[in-house]
Protein backbone atom coordinates (compact mmCIF):
# COMPACT_ATOMS: atom_id res chain seq x y z
CA UNK A 1 0.00 0.00 0.00
CA UNK A 2 1.23 3.01 -1.19
CA UNK A 3 0.14 6.85 0.75
CA UNK A 4 0.77 10.26 -0.18
CA UNK A 5 -0.89 13.95 0.19
CA UNK A 6 -1.87 16.35 -2.15
CA UNK A 7 -0.05 20.01 -2.39
CA UNK A 8 -3.08 21.39 -0.91
CA UNK A 9 -3.33 19.58 1.95
CA UNK A 10 -6.99 18.91 2.07
CA UNK A 11 -6.86 15.10 0.70
CA UNK A 12 -5.36 12.27 1.75
CA UNK A 13 -5.21 9.21 -0.53
CA UNK A 14 -4.13 5.68 -0.31
CA UNK A 15 -3.55 3.04 -3.87
CA UNK A 16 -4.49 0.03 -2.93
CA UNK A 17 -3.32 -3.19 -4.88
CA UNK A 18 -5.16 -6.28 -4.41
CA UNK A 19 -3.81 -9.25 -5.75
CA UNK A 20 -5.66 -13.25 -6.25
CA UNK A 21 -5.95 -15.84 -8.37
CA UNK A 22 -7.42 -16.84 -11.81
CA UNK A 23 -9.04 -20.09 -11.66
CA UNK A 24 -8.31 -21.25 -15.04
CA UNK A 25 -4.49 -20.23 -16.17
CA UNK A 26 -3.37 -20.00 -12.00
CA UNK A 27 -1.70 -16.85 -13.25
CA UNK A 28 -2.12 -13.97 -10.39
CA UNK A 29 -4.08 -10.35 -10.94
CA UNK A 30 -3.67 -7.53 -9.78
CA UNK A 31 -6.32 -4.80 -9.44
CA UNK A 32 -5.36 -1.11 -7.76
CA UNK A 33 -8.00 1.48 -6.21
CA UNK A 34 -7.60 5.22 -5.48
CA UNK A 35 -9.08 5.63 -2.26
CA UNK A 36 -9.57 9.45 -1.15
CA UNK A 37 -10.62 10.88 2.67
CA UNK A 38 -10.71 14.77 4.04
CA UNK A 39 -7.40 15.40 5.27
CA UNK A 40 -7.26 18.39 7.90
CA UNK A 41 -3.93 20.17 8.69
CA UNK A 42 -2.99 21.01 12.28
CA UNK A 43 -2.02 24.28 11.04
CA UNK A 44 -3.93 27.59 10.96
CA UNK A 45 -2.11 30.33 8.11
CA UNK A 46 -2.80 33.43 7.60
CA UNK A 47 -1.25 35.63 4.87
CA UNK A 48 -1.25 39.41 4.13
CA UNK A 49 0.31 41.72 1.73
CA UNK A 50 1.80 45.21 2.79
CA UNK A 51 2.24 47.48 -0.24
CA UNK A 52 5.20 50.08 0.05
CA UNK A 53 5.88 53.41 -1.70
CA UNK A 54 7.49 51.48 -4.32
CA UNK A 55 5.91 48.89 -6.22
CA UNK A 56 7.49 46.44 -4.31
CA UNK A 57 5.65 44.27 -1.25
CA UNK A 58 5.91 42.80 2.12
CA UNK A 59 4.52 39.65 3.29
CA UNK A 60 3.35 38.61 6.60
CA UNK A 61 2.42 34.79 7.22
CA UNK A 62 0.98 33.72 10.38
CA UNK A 63 1.26 29.79 11.25
CA UNK A 64 -0.99 28.53 14.16
CA UNK A 65 -0.83 25.49 15.73
CA UNK A 66 -4.53 24.57 15.92
CA UNK A 67 -4.55 20.70 17.24
CA UNK A 68 -3.51 19.34 20.35
CA UNK A 69 -0.35 18.02 19.98
CA UNK A 70 3.24 19.28 19.11
CA UNK A 71 4.15 19.61 15.72
CA UNK A 72 7.46 20.00 14.01
CA UNK A 73 8.27 22.87 11.29
CA UNK A 74 11.56 22.14 9.69
CA UNK A 75 10.60 24.27 6.69
CA UNK A 76 8.81 27.36 5.21
CA UNK A 77 10.04 28.82 1.95
CA UNK A 78 8.45 31.52 -0.41
CA UNK A 79 7.90 30.54 -4.45
CA UNK A 80 7.53 33.96 -5.64
CA UNK A 81 5.83 34.80 -9.16
CA UNK A 82 7.66 36.08 -12.08
CA UNK A 83 7.40 39.76 -11.52
CA UNK A 84 9.15 39.52 -8.14
CA UNK A 85 12.09 38.21 -6.02
CA UNK A 86 11.21 37.09 -2.57
CA UNK A 87 13.72 37.44 0.53
CA UNK A 88 13.17 36.15 3.76
CA UNK A 89 13.31 38.84 6.47
CA UNK A 90 13.53 35.97 9.80
CA UNK A 91 17.13 35.95 10.56
CA UNK A 92 19.35 38.63 12.51
CA UNK A 93 22.76 39.22 12.16
CA UNK A 94 24.65 37.69 15.63
CA UNK A 95 28.42 38.31 15.64
CA UNK A 96 28.65 38.35 11.81
CA UNK A 97 26.42 35.79 11.27
CA UNK A 98 22.79 35.25 10.54
CA UNK A 99 20.26 32.97 13.25
CA UNK A 100 16.77 32.18 12.49
CA UNK A 101 14.42 34.74 14.93
CA UNK A 102 13.23 31.65 15.82
CA UNK A 103 16.56 30.17 17.47
CA UNK A 104 16.85 26.20 17.01
CA UNK A 105 13.59 25.89 17.73
CA UNK A 106 11.52 23.95 15.13
CA UNK A 107 8.21 23.14 16.70
CA UNK A 108 4.82 24.52 17.79
CA UNK A 109 2.90 23.85 20.74
CA UNK A 110 -0.29 23.35 21.42
CA UNK A 111 -2.20 26.39 19.88
CA UNK A 112 1.07 28.26 19.53
CA UNK A 113 1.74 30.63 16.44
CA UNK A 114 4.41 32.61 14.87
CA UNK A 115 4.98 35.23 12.12
CA UNK A 116 7.21 35.19 8.63
CA UNK A 117 7.71 38.33 7.14
CA UNK A 118 9.32 38.02 3.42
CA UNK A 119 10.53 41.17 0.89
CA UNK A 120 8.82 40.99 -3.10
CA UNK A 121 11.22 43.20 -5.12
CA UNK A 122 9.81 44.10 -8.13
CA UNK A 123 11.81 43.01 -11.14
CA UNK A 124 13.18 46.12 -13.06
CA UNK A 125 11.73 44.42 -16.37
CA UNK A 126 8.25 44.63 -14.83
CA UNK A 127 8.45 47.89 -14.04
CA UNK A 128 6.22 49.31 -16.11
CA UNK A 129 3.50 46.71 -16.11
CA UNK A 130 3.00 46.88 -12.26
CA UNK A 131 1.05 49.82 -12.36
CA UNK A 132 -1.73 48.28 -14.56
CA UNK A 133 -2.63 45.02 -13.00
CA UNK A 134 -5.68 45.05 -11.66
CA UNK A 135 -8.53 42.78 -9.65
CA UNK A 136 -7.45 39.42 -8.12
CA UNK A 137 -3.63 38.40 -8.81
CA UNK A 138 -1.39 35.23 -7.77
CA UNK A 139 1.63 35.98 -6.29
CA UNK A 140 3.29 32.60 -6.12
CA UNK A 141 2.94 29.70 -3.15
CA UNK A 142 4.39 29.09 0.30
CA UNK A 143 5.29 25.86 0.66
CA UNK A 144 5.21 24.33 4.43
CA UNK A 145 6.69 21.37 5.72
CA UNK A 146 5.68 19.85 8.86
CA UNK A 147 5.44 16.57 10.99
CA UNK A 148 3.62 15.20 14.23
CA UNK A 149 6.67 13.43 15.62
CA UNK A 150 10.59 13.44 15.64
CA UNK A 151 10.92 10.22 13.04
CA UNK A 152 7.67 10.22 11.22
CA UNK A 153 7.40 11.22 7.23
CA UNK A 154 7.19 14.66 6.69
CA UNK A 155 4.13 16.54 4.77
CA UNK A 156 4.15 19.65 2.88
CA UNK A 157 1.73 21.64 2.78
CA UNK A 158 1.34 24.31 -0.14
CA UNK A 159 -0.35 27.64 0.13
CA UNK A 160 -1.53 29.43 -2.92
CA UNK A 161 -0.97 33.38 -2.29
CA UNK A 162 -3.70 35.51 -3.93
CA UNK A 163 -3.43 39.46 -3.62
CA UNK A 164 -6.21 41.83 -4.57
CA UNK A 165 -4.94 44.24 -6.44
CA UNK A 166 -5.31 48.10 -5.76
CA UNK A 167 -7.43 49.70 -7.75
CA UNK A 168 -5.05 53.05 -9.30
CA UNK A 169 -7.50 54.10 -12.04
CA UNK A 170 -6.03 55.42 -15.21
CA UNK A 171 -3.05 57.00 -13.87
CA UNK A 172 -0.58 55.87 -11.26
CA UNK A 173 2.46 58.64 -9.61
CA UNK A 174 4.85 56.62 -7.32
CA UNK A 175 8.21 57.77 -5.94
CA UNK A 176 11.40 56.23 -7.41
CA UNK A 177 13.99 58.33 -5.71
CA UNK A 178 14.39 60.91 -2.67
CA UNK A 179 16.80 62.11 -0.56
CA UNK A 180 16.99 60.37 3.46
CA UNK A 181 17.54 64.10 4.46
CA UNK A 182 17.56 67.55 3.33
CA UNK A 183 18.53 70.68 4.78
CA UNK A 184 16.41 73.82 5.61
CA UNK A 185 15.73 75.82 3.22
CA UNK A 186 18.03 74.08 0.24
CA UNK A 187 16.47 72.79 -2.76
CA UNK A 188 16.69 69.20 -3.22
CA UNK A 189 15.70 66.76 -5.97
CA UNK A 190 12.90 64.04 -6.37
CA UNK A 191 11.95 61.40 -8.89
CA UNK A 192 8.10 60.12 -9.81
CA UNK A 193 7.43 58.19 -12.49
CA UNK A 194 3.75 58.73 -14.21
CA UNK A 195 2.25 55.28 -15.58
CA UNK A 196 -0.94 55.19 -17.68
CA UNK A 197 -3.11 52.39 -16.73
CA UNK A 198 -5.84 53.31 -19.07
CA UNK A 199 -6.10 51.93 -23.03
CA UNK A 200 -5.46 55.17 -24.84
CA UNK A 201 -2.87 57.69 -25.18
CA UNK A 202 -2.68 60.62 -22.62
CA UNK A 203 -1.42 64.73 -23.25
CA UNK A 204 -0.80 65.10 -19.55
CA UNK A 205 -0.37 68.41 -17.72
CA UNK A 206 1.98 68.90 -14.53
CA UNK A 207 0.79 71.84 -12.13
CA UNK A 208 2.36 72.28 -8.66
CA UNK A 209 0.78 73.64 -5.68
CA UNK A 210 3.19 74.96 -2.76
CA UNK A 211 2.10 74.26 1.24
CA UNK A 212 2.56 75.80 4.45
CA UNK A 213 6.28 73.74 4.43
CA UNK A 214 6.87 73.33 0.43
CA UNK A 215 7.72 75.11 -2.05
CA UNK A 216 8.02 73.81 -5.31
CA UNK A 217 10.68 75.52 -8.24
CA UNK A 218 10.36 75.57 -11.30
CA UNK A 219 7.34 76.72 -13.91
CA UNK A 220 3.76 74.97 -13.04
CA UNK A 221 1.69 74.28 -15.88
CA UNK A 222 4.06 72.77 -17.76
CA UNK A 223 3.08 70.22 -20.57
CA UNK A 224 4.64 66.74 -20.28
CA UNK A 225 4.32 65.17 -23.99
CA UNK A 226 2.22 62.44 -24.79
CA UNK A 227 2.03 59.37 -22.95
CA UNK A 228 1.26 56.25 -24.49
CA UNK A 229 -1.25 52.93 -23.40
CA UNK A 230 0.30 51.03 -20.43
CA UNK A 231 3.98 53.28 -20.79
CA UNK A 232 5.53 55.39 -17.99
CA UNK A 233 7.52 58.45 -17.81
CA UNK A 234 9.96 59.57 -14.94
CA UNK A 235 10.10 63.14 -14.05
CA UNK A 236 12.66 65.41 -11.73
CA UNK A 237 11.38 67.81 -9.80
CA UNK A 238 12.96 70.41 -7.32
CA UNK A 239 11.57 71.74 -3.96
CA UNK A 240 12.60 72.97 -0.58
CA UNK A 241 11.39 72.98 2.54
CA UNK A 242 10.69 75.78 5.16
CA UNK A 243 9.91 73.39 8.32
CA UNK A 244 12.23 71.17 10.77
CA UNK A 245 11.38 67.49 10.96
CA UNK A 246 9.63 65.12 9.25
CA UNK A 247 7.22 67.02 6.52
CA UNK A 248 4.87 65.34 3.29
CA UNK A 249 5.82 66.20 0.16
CA UNK A 250 2.43 66.95 -1.40
CA UNK A 251 0.84 69.60 -4.42
CA UNK A 252 1.57 67.51 -7.13
CA UNK A 253 -1.12 67.44 -9.60
CA UNK A 254 -1.12 65.92 -13.02
CA UNK A 255 -3.55 66.62 -15.77
CA UNK A 256 -5.12 64.63 -18.88
CA UNK A 257 -5.94 66.81 -21.41
CA UNK A 258 -7.79 64.75 -23.00
CA UNK A 259 -9.93 63.17 -20.24
CA UNK A 260 -9.87 66.57 -18.36
CA UNK A 261 -9.31 64.04 -15.53
CA UNK A 262 -6.92 65.10 -12.56
CA UNK A 263 -4.56 62.84 -10.67
CA UNK A 264 -4.16 64.65 -6.95
CA UNK A 265 -0.55 63.78 -4.86
CA UNK A 266 -1.12 65.14 -1.73
CA UNK A 267 0.60 62.39 0.10
CA UNK A 268 3.25 61.25 -2.14
CA UNK A 269 6.28 61.08 0.39
CA UNK A 270 7.77 62.40 3.43
CA UNK A 271 11.36 64.03 4.30
CA UNK A 272 13.10 64.21 7.00
CA UNK A 273 14.28 68.20 7.04
CA UNK A 274 17.47 69.29 9.19
CA UNK A 275 18.94 72.51 9.90
CA UNK A 276 22.07 73.86 8.55
CA UNK A 277 25.12 73.17 10.16
CA UNK A 278 26.76 76.28 8.77
CA UNK A 279 23.93 78.55 10.37
CA UNK A 280 23.79 76.94 13.10
CA UNK A 281 27.49 77.32 13.75
CA UNK A 282 27.34 81.00 12.70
Amino acid sequence: MMSFMTKQGHWKGHTCRFSFYATQCGGKMFLSKLCLFPFFSPLEVKTKFYNSETSDLFLEVQIQNSSSSTVFIPKVSLNPPEMYTGAELNTVNQSGEDECTFGTRTFLQSMEGRQYLYYLELKQEFSDKAGIIKGLTEMGKLDIVWKRNLGEMAMLQTIQLEREAPGYGNMTVSLEKIPDTVILEEPFHVVCKITNCSGRKMKLVLKMCDTDSVRWCGSSGRYLGRLPPSSSLCLTLTLLSLKLGLQVVSGVQITDKKSKKKCVCNNLAKVCVIPSMVKMKN
